[in-house]
């Protein structure tokens, strides 16, 4: 993907304000052997932009005074209740060296695996994202999962998803974590079945609370002995 940025000659949160009243968004790029560098983007082709999974996960190509360079998105800072980007990061990518990025996970096969169509379980999506490190060339838009072949009580894990070349997946310390999980769904009847059980049996037949014996009721009398 591809965007155009200004410079940005004023720094400050007055001129950030100011600069964004008039439509832009400020930003800043860094990285690299060059200097950090102030700039501006039109702030609704930004904001549509935002919207694509592609800017979030790609190298991007930046045009900026007539000439293009890499950057990746690295953080981007939104108001808290208008549909504003207040600040944007991007970092410059090297060709030669290597980056650490987040990619989105992209699952298909779920309906036509035995444990959904057959065995009528459930899926549950552990992790939708993977950290991957990779040089800019080899970066992938998303990376697909088939999940085609599920059964009943299988876990798909990291190492069992097929990589693109050149990229390498980076666990932080986990061993091999779970990304997809298979669960029966007579298990979360049963759970659910079980923990209603004791809220069922603090109420009467017709759904309300049974009532309460009244301490300060006066006990029956016994019938008198006849003479």
């Amino acid at each position: 993907m591809k965007f155009v940025a200004f410079e940005r000659s004023k720094q400050g949160t007055g001129a950030s304000r100011r600069l964004r009243i008039t439509g832009k968004a400020p930003g800043i790029v860094y990285g690299g052997t060059a200097a950090p560098q102030l700039i501006e983007i039109d702030h609704n082709a930004l904001w549509h932009a935002l919207k694509k999974e592609a800017f979030h996960a790609t190298v991007l190509d930046m045009e900026y005074a007539g000439k293009e360079s890499k950057v990746l998105l690295r953080d981007v800072q939104y108001h808290p209740y208008k549909q504003q980007v207040l600040h944007i990061d991007f970092q410059r990518v090297d060709a030669n060296t290597k980056l650490s990025m987040k990619v989105p996970l992209h699952f298909k096969g779920e309906a036509d695996s035995q444990a959904v169509k057959f065995d009528n379980c459930l899926v549950n999506h552990v992790a939708n994202e993977i950290q991957v490190s990779c040089l800019p060339a080899d970066l992938p838009e998303f990376i697909e999962v088939d999940l085609s072949g599920l059964k009943k009580g299988m876990s798909l894990h990291v190492n069992d998803i097929t990589l693109p070349k050149g990229v390498k997946v980076l666990t932080k310390g986990k061993v091999n974590p779970v990304i997809v999980s298979v669960v029966a769904q007579a298990a979360e009847e049963e759970a659910a079945a079980a923990d209603a059980a004791p809220a069922a049996d603090a109420k009467g037949k017709d759904g309300k609370a049974a009532p309460k014996a009244d301490a300060k009721a006066p006990a029956a009398k016994a019938p008198a002995a006849k003479k």
